[in-house]
């Protein structure tokens, strides 16, 4: 790949520096630009439309399980931030506050969100009377802040983009059906969408949400074996409603209070796509999410006919897909590096010879797989590689983690895997806060990622400890 040196010469190998790496795809595909504001990152346009393209197929998702989109203010007076103990705990070290307003001194400090179910509990309380008005399905789509000290973009940073449902219900039977139903909308999402496969389940109590009573994750692995926390839902019981006096009159004509909910996800899943798919030649990018599909190469384009086609072959494709035609004057070479850059998933390429025989050449980013194929009904055979595309992307994905997943069963065989084998870990656990701080503090940073629904029976004891077990745990780093 001679002709395409220049272009990827930046781009540090992913087994060399993944840190580095990451970073430079980052850069190099024009996702994001650093701000001069700490922490802060400056989303471009290519990065935003696969946002966009995740909002979008999110939303819908959302809808079709009957939330609807509000939004709330973004700033949340101390007094009322102070009102659910845990969850004001939870959120001060990371809290930004507004202390003056135009010249003047505020009488009571402002934090900006880093969530919103405070300003949510104190609009329902205004406008939750009787069980008829529940199910409160809500979602709000927003940018948060958290004043993180190490950042990365996408994965951390101080200002980012996400959604956060946030739902009221009338028993907690109810409440607790909509915390797994999310969550598997989120599964669901990861898998059909993005093409990751992920680790499903319950955070110990030491891992939950501050002031939730159970919190539920999805924990996808990156290529280097680390988890990244996916998107996590919340079942608060009614903690909340009685900090905020949320009360409605029941059935029965007594007053009780509801029962809630909340999940999210973020712009993280941006930096999930590009540590799960890439290469050391750029993005792979999963085909619902691409803002490009296909992008049409004219291969000598001076020649006579040869852009006529490509422009009717555009014209053809841009119906049913994100279509790109680059007739620009650079060489077949730049754009082809270009594009295997920014991750687009098909290139097509059409030259006078193929004209002639009436084909072209599809191919493939995630494997560079060339495919001579005809013109006639195009628009099939592009689908059907699209689809298979997004099953190959997935299932290597899996293997990749099936591959960094390894078992332990006491605490030599735990240390030993975090030492020479990045991934997760399988291990039995007492139900001790104790001993996922004695594995993080003697691993430098192997922690608890949640406890599946499916449980495999591993032993008697804590790989930690050595006591009886209740749970077999996945644990891992985390970005």
């Amino acid at each position: 790949m001679a002709q395409n040196k220049k272009m990827v010469e930046a781009i540090t190998g992913r087994d060399e520096d993944f840190a580095k790496w990451y970073t430079d795809i980052v850069k190099k595909a024009e996702l994001v630009d650093y701000s001069n504001v700490k922490g802060c990152m400056v989303i471009r346009p290519y990065g935003f439309a696969i946002w966009e393209n995740m909002r979008n197929d999110m939303d819908r998702r959302f809808k079709e399980t009957g939330h609807e989109n509000v939004y709330m203010p973004m700033f949340i007076p101390e007094s009322l931030l102070e009102k659910e103990k845990d969850h004001v705990e939870g959120f001060a070290p990371e809290c930004a506050w507004v202390t003056v307003g135009g010249s003047e001194k505020l009488t009571e400090r402002l934090c900006v969100r880093p969530t919103s179910e405070t300003l949510f509990c104190e609009h329902y309380a205004k406008i939750v009377n009787t069980y008829r008005d529940l199910p409160k399905l809500y979602n709000q789509w927003c940018s948060v802040v958290r004043w993180e000290k190490t950042t990365r973009p996408f994965l951390r940073t101080s200002e980012f983009l996400w959604q956060e449902g946030h739902t009221l219900h009338e028993t907690e039977e109810e409440a607790r059906e909509e915390t797994l139903r999310m969550l598997q909308v989120y599964t669901d999402f990861y898998k059909e969408t993005l093409a990751i496969p992920a680790v499903v389940g319950e955070k110990t109590p030491k891992e939950r949400f501050a002031g939730a009573l159970e919190t539920y994750t999805i924990e996808p692995m990156m290529h280097n074996g680390v988890a990244l926390q996916g998107g996590t839902s919340h079942y608060f019981g009614d903690g909340f409603a009685k900090a905020f006096d949320i009360t409605y009159t029941g059935r029965d004509n007594k007053l009780h209070y509801p029962h809630q909910t909340s999940w999210g996800t973020s712009t993280r899943m941006i930096g999930a796509l590009i540590m799960v798919h890439s290469d050391d030649d750029g993005l792979v990018l999963p085909p619902k999410i691409a803002p490009i599909q296909v992008a049409v190469i004219p291969i000598a384009q001076h020649k006579e006919g040869v852009l006529d086609k490509a422009n009717a072959v555009y014209e053809q494709l841009k119906k049913q897909f994100r279509t790109k035609l680059d007739d620009s004057d650079q060489s077949p070479g730049w754009k082809f590096a270009q594009y295997e850059m920014k991750g687009v998933p098909v290139r097509l390429e059409l030259g006078p010879k193929d004209i002639e025989k009436n084909q072209c050449v599809l191919v493939r980013r995630d494997t560079r797989e060339k495919l001579f194929v005809s013109l006639d009904n195009i628009e099939q055979t592009i689908s059907d590689l699209l689809v298979k595309i997004h099953d190959d992307m997935y299932n290597r994905a899996l293997e990749n983690m099936k591959e960094k997943t390894h078992v332990a069963h006491n605490i030599n065989e735990f240390l030993d895997i975090a030492k020479n084998k990045p991934g997760f870990i399988k291990a039995m656990w007492c139900g001790d806060s104790a001993c996922e701080d004695k594995i993080k503090d003697v691993t430098g940073g192997v922690k608890s990622r949640c406890i599946p629904f499916e449980e495999e029976n591993l032993g008697d004891t804590c790989a930690c400890c050595g006591r009886p077990a209740k749970h077999m745990v996945y644990w891992g780093k985390q970005y």
